[in-house]
């Protein structure tokens, strides 16, 4: 990247997930790094070549950090390339993401994890992080070559949507994982009770005719993988917790001491089994949407930390793969442009603190990851995003800058739009005025 100019941000309300601050104040960005913070007041005596910028008292904050992201590249870029998921990151603030491993051919060896790293130098829109899958081809029978691709770059091992059913394989993925201090990411899931489904089963997914499984597939998975992780030592990422039977397991298990993270989509936050309603395959996604009874103890969970981590699961899809039968059609939903309005939502709506809401997105991915952003102190990357919070967004999937435009967000109206992406110091994305 070329070296950008001095950034001065004057007249903001910082939001630093790290020291708690939420108030006013300013920040100025030398090269790539926040060179200072003021709390409370403005920077007097910039020099003549800063730039300044009036953040008209507009929110600012760590860009987000995003640990679930699919893209196409390589092997479907019809579908998203490294460079267009970039820009719709910066779209939505979205600073850092992590690209999943299930791409053709899949994240297995360290020579795939460093083309998609040296494809990525050459994208100046987002800082993009790898995934490595956790066993050969994404099939859960052999072991990746996890200490290589640790080497060449990868930040955490996991088949996505792939279960690895086996448990010795996973105990070994886990303990092998564990000597390179790599966490494993799994969705907890027993594939065998949801083979085939679409939905959610309960009498919502009776009415419709869908082929649905037991949502206590979820629990039995995680009890499973839990169990592991006490056994082996290793540090677990529960990729996407959805259910209410299932955060009661994560509860007893962070109770007992196991090393483990948990996520939640921004959709399973924002959505329930009954936004299928009229078969709305943009609402098709992989876990399928919950009861709201799950949603609303998903965002209790949030609320009082037992969710670490808020992702996109931003999975994109061309028209003429969700355009099916709602069994038949493709899971998933864009949502890297989405993520940060949807967020607010529960702010707007009061049921999570502002600041433990970005602490989400930001500081608590970058400690997952080892990173120093995340945070507003002097030395940190200059990751930032200004946003307008109360200012009202209608989601048209047409106008998103994803290839894909499946987001099951189309057409709502949220409050919160990105005015500015900052990252290394260079503005990279701006709104229109």
């Amino acid at each position: 990247m070329t070296r950008p100019r001095p950034l001065a941000f004057q007249n903001a309300r910082l939001l630093d997930p790290e020291s708690g601050y939420d108030g006013p104040g300013a920040l100025v960005v030398s090269g790539e790094t926040i060179a200072d913070v003021s709390k409370g007041k403005d920077i007097s005596n910039l020099s003549g070549d800063v730039q300044v910028i009036d953040c008209g008292g507009h929110l600012l904050a760590p860009g987000l950090i995003d640990l679930r992201v699919k893209t196409g590249e390589p092997g479907a870029e019809t579908r998203e390339t490294l460079r267009s998921a970039a820009q719709a990151a910066a779209a939505g603030g979205v600073t850092s993401f992590v690209v999943q491993p299930d791409t053709d051919p899949a994240v297995d060896d360290p020579s795939v994890v460093d083309f998609i790293l040296r494809r990525a130098r050459d994208i100046e829109a987002a800082r993009i992080l790898c995934a490595g899958a956790a066993t050969k081809g994404l099939k859960g029978e052999q072991i990746a070559e996890i200490g290589l691709m640790r080497e060449a770059g990868c930040v955490y091992v996991t088949d996505v949507d792939h279960a690895v059913v086996d448990s010795r394989v996973m105990r070994r993925v886990m303990a092998y994982a564990k000597t390179f201090n790599m966490a494993v990411a799994h969705r907890p899931v027993d594939p065998w009770l949801t083979k085939g489904a679409a939905a959610t089963e309960g009498e919502f997914a009776g009415r419709l005719g869908l082929p649905a499984g037991p949502v206590m597939a979820e629990r039995i998975g995680l009890e499973r993988d839990l169990a592991l992780a006490e056994l082996t030592g290793a540090h677990l990422l529960v990729d996407q917790i959805t259910s209410a039977g299932a955060l009661e397991a994560l509860a007893r298990a962070k109770a007992r001491g196991v090393r483990v993270t948990a996520t939640a989509s921004i959709n399973h936050l924002s959505f329930n089994e009954l936004d299928i309603g009229d078969y709305r395959t943009f609402a098709k996604l992989v876990p399928p949407l919950r009861s709201e009874d799950d949603r609303q103890a998903l965002i209790e969970a949030l609320a009082s930390g037992l969710v670490d981590i808020v992702v996109s699961a931003h999975t994109p899809a061309p028209a003429e793969d969700k355009r099916l039968p709602f069994d038949e059609a493709a899971p998933g939903g864009v949502g890297l442009e989405t993520l940060l309005p949807a967020l607010l939502a529960l702010h707007h709506d009061g049921r999570a603190p502002l600041l433990d809401l970005i602490r989400a997105v930001t500081l608590a991915p970058a400690r997952f990851l080892g990173l120093t952003s995340g945070r507003l102190t002097p030395g940190a990357p200059a990751d930032l995003v200004l946003c307008d919070l109360g200012a009202p967004v209608i989601i048209d999937a047409d106008r998103l800058a994803s290839k894909s435009k499946n987001s099951p967000f189309d057409g709502r109206r949220l409050q919160g739009q990105v005015l500015r992406t900052v990252v290394a110091g260079k503005t990279v994305f701006r709104a229109a005025e």
